[in-house]
């Protein structure tokens, strides 16, 4: 699997901004540490964009920044042959085509991890008024998940609850209510039973804070 997949997997902004905004929330109720969530979005990262992120704490991670002009998907896979801290520049074909109205990510000082080039192995972007996903042209090097698409953008690509329900009791070691998983992807607002039913220690205005970060709406969505 490489990006050129990952591209046809993916859901429309908005459906992927909604996606990322559930997978924060769950984190943050599962998980009130944040130094143990894997997945945060914020809302304010700048007075125009959004950033949802995805770390795992071992060196791989994604950037998803939602601007005005579309989404820009940076993947860090530290593993991955494609990996820049071999010449110190990313793989060729990369960030090679990015277009202008993105290319101020692709030198974002937060992506490169203070080393002076993008720490990046996958990347994708969408305009506002595009009808797809995009990736630059690329020579793979030969491995079964060159750029780490498959396991950085699983979550991304099957967005089903029982997928992140899997992940979760793995990483998180506790048990998860599939239904209530189902809940938070759906967007469907918060209330105490629900977040006794993912976290018997947490309370709902315990989450004041993450809510208003991540956006995570109050009010139930029109046919919710």
């Amino acid at each position: 699997m490489t990006v050129y997949d990952t591209a046809k997997l993916l859901p429309s902004i908005p459906e992927l901004r909604d996606h990322c905004r559930a997978l924060a929330m769950l984190e943050a109720v599962i998980s009130p540490d944040a130094d143990f969530r894997h997945y945060t979005f914020d809302t304010h990262w700048s007075p125009t964009d959004e950033l949802a992120s995805m770390s795992n704490g071992s060196g791989d991670e994604y950037s998803i920044v939602l601007a005005p002009a579309g989404a820009y998907i940076r993947g860090f896979d530290h593993e991955s042959p494609m990996s820049p801290y071999v010449d110190d520049v990313p793989w060729p074909g990369v960030v090679d085509e990015v277009p202008d109205v993105f290319r101020r990510y692709v030198d974002e000082p937060a992506f490169s991890h203070g080393l002076g080039f993008p720490c990046v192995t996958a990347c994708l972007w969408r305009t506002a008024d595009d009808d797809s996903w995009r990736a630059g042209a690329i020579d793979f090097p030969d491995a079964c998940d060159p750029d780490g698409s498959a396991y950085l953008f699983e979550h991304l690509t099957d967005r089903s609850a029982e997928v992140y329900l899997e992940f979760a009791v793995d990483m998180h070691e506790v048990p998860v209510d599939l239904d209530a998983v189902r809940h938070v992807l759906a967007l469907r607002p918060l209330t105490d039973e629900l977040v006794a039913v993912l976290n018997p220690r947490l309370t709902l205005s315990a989450l004041a804070d993450d809510l208003a970060t991540i956006g995570y709406p109050a009010d139930p969505r029109p046919g919710s």
